[in-house]
């Protein structure tokens, strides 16, 4: 198998992760649970996970990287949205 093809299937189960947990935020309004340290930490990773995919010339690590950081961004908008202290 192609070592780029692992890389979008490890990437779209990263990636496809985040959604049950944006849907249920989404759906109840809550955010409560999701801790912001994470979301930061998270968001963090990816950009760095971008850069590094770029570097070293990996379209599965960037597109994906990419994904999940449209995902972990979502998740902090959502808990801004829907307060931080709550």
């Amino acid at each position: 198998m192609d070592s780029e093809v692992l890389g979008f299937i490890a990437g779209s189960l990263v990636a496809i992760s985040l959604l049950p947990q944006v849907i249920k935020s989404i759906k109840t309004r809550s955010t409560n649970d999701i801790s912001l340290q994470w979301s930061v930490i998270n968001i963090t990773g990816q950009v760095l996970w971008i850069c590094y995919g770029v570097v070293i010339s990996s379209a599965a690590l960037y597109i994906m990287s990419g994904i999940t950081l449209v995902m972990a961004s979502t998740m902090l908008i959502l808990k801004i949205k829907y307060g931080l202290n709550r």
